[in-house]
């Protein structure tokens, strides 16, 4: 192994991402512009973590009963009483907008006998316990019990809920069940330097979950590189750059790191057999682009013909163009003056534990992978749609999710556009990942110095939080 391997400041050969926004048509967002990478080691990263059920066990005790989580959109519950329930693990929560300008998280359990206060989201002017009548205010505080007489040991200032911090950030509600956790803004770092999309003026148009065979993190892993384009989604390679990605992880910020893959381009495996013709007639056959099934409006129909490429030209530069020209007919908002790499890449982020939002300068997409249960050997995966209104000011009301059965393929969804059969390649993988940790005799997992950066930066940070 040469020395920069070893160190890690290895490249794949060709052009970087940074190589590619300089020779965006329109000026790149500084946040852009930012490209760091700190070798953080190769160790192997132990198996254990994903296929054990004491680790699981342990992983709620220490881990998600302490940080900062996405649990449901301000949008979802606009009006005073409105509520959903979180659940992660065994724990549940009630997220409720107990005032105007005020959101508050309580554990969803009566103190009488223990019974779920609430089982699905709603409009409510209390939480009664449907099993003995215990009632509580939106405020938390207790009603006076059913057969009062009976409880003289039972007083309402001593009887509120217990609660969870929450945080709201550009739309999102956060919460955190550790009352000495950390504020979300310090959480953060500098998350918020580097993610400069306005989700707040986004409105959820989609909102698909299913339960996948495999842990949480083996879910999400897979959608935090680019390495696997090679074998899993070969149908990208003549126009998305997949080893070229950049990856940036800082030792100092061990709550968010950040991906951007180049699409428009030819991967490095196949670059030099691909004409800029190539790359656009791929991009087009992908039907609609990758780019607009991340809920972005460019359409492709039937019988449309091929821009031509103009002398000096690149296919990359002749779709963002194609896109500007739909979007100020579709949108009624002006992006005539937006960054090639807004309208095109995939721009990739993970805030610790799990929320992973997309950039981009129209619409986004959230993933969100989650445990199911205490089971190590299966998850919840969620894709949902943060889409640009139409008009400006015109906000939707927010969708309702939609779980998708076992037997059912993300293909099958027709929003999801191309999106759908590139998470079906990626799902196919998965169970036989878990199943293969199982049976591997090596004590841990080898990754890359580089491309798979962002699981190591993940995976020490979890460490952390882990041995606390």
């Amino acid at each position: 192994m040469d020395d920069t391997s070893e160190t890690g400041t290895a490249r794949c050969p060709g052009p970087s991402v940074q190589d590619y926004l300089d020779r965006d048509s329109r000026p790149v967002p500084k946040a852009l512009r930012f490209d760091h990478n700190d070798h953080i080691g190769s160790e192997d990263i132990d198996a254990a973590r994903f296929t054990s059920r004491a680790w699981a066990e342990r992983e709620m005790e220490q881990v998600w009963r302490h940080v900062w989580q996405f649990a449901c959109l301000e949008s979802e519950i606009p009006e005073v009483g409105d509520h959903e329930i979180y659940e992660i693990g065994d724990d549940s929560l009630i997220v409720v907008r107990t005032a105007p300008e005020e959101i508050r998280a309580y554990v969803n359990v009566c103190l009488h006998r223990g019974r779920k206060l609430r089982t699905s989201g709603g409009n409510v002017g209390e939480f009664r316990c449907p099993f003995h009548g215990f009632a509580w205010n939106l405020d938390g505080s207790m009603q006076s019990p059913p057969c009062a007489w009976d409880f003289p040991h039972v007083t309402p200032e001593k009887f509120s809920l217990p609660e969870a911090q929450v945080a709201t950030w550009r739309g999102f509600v956060f919460i955190n069940m550790d009352p000495y956790a950390e504020s979300f803004e310090s959480y953060r770092g500098t998350f918020d330097d580097y993610y400069i999309w306005p989700l707040e003026n986004r409105y959820k148009s989609l909102h698909i979950a299913k339960v996948l065979p495999c842990n949480w993190k083996v879910a999400q892993d897979a959608f935090i590189e680019s390495f696997h384009v090679i074998a899993t989604h070969p149908q990208m390679l003549p126009w998305l750059a997949d080893a070229n990605s950049q990856y940036d992880v800082m030792a100092d910020q061990p709550n968010w790191n950040r991906m951007i893959n180049i699409q428009g381009a030819p991967s490095p495996h196949v670059a030099d057999s691909v004409t800029e013709e190539d790359v656009l007639e791929t991009f087009y056959d992908s039907r609609a682009f990758y780019a607009a099934a991340q809920g972005r409006d460019l359409v492709i129909q039937e019988g449309d013909e091929l821009p031509s490429i103009p002398p000096g030209g690149t296919a990359r530069q002749v779709l963002a163009q194609r896109m500007r020209d739909q979007l100020a007919t579709t949108s009624h908002q002006d992006f005539s003056q937006t960054a090639d790499t807004e309208l095109l890449d995939a721009i990739n982020y993970l805030l610790f534990p799990n929320f992973n939002p997309w950039g981009g300068a129209k619409s986004n997409i959230i993933y969100r992978f989650r445990p199911h249960g205490l089971d190590p050997d299966s998850c919840t995966a969620e894709i949902i749609f943060m889409s640009a209104p139409k008009q400006p000011g015109e906000m939707p009301p927010p969708v309702k999710i939609r779980w998708v059965p076992d037997d059912m393929l993300f293909a099958d969804i027709p929003e999801l556009g191309v999106l759908g059969p590139v998470f079906d390649q990626d799902c196919e993988n998965l169970p036989y990942v878990q199943q293969g940790l199982k049976a591997m005799r090596k004590p841990g997992i080898t990754l890359s110095n580089y491309q798979e950066s962002r699981i190591r930066h993940f995976n020490q940070t979890l460490d952390q939080w882990m041995n606390k």
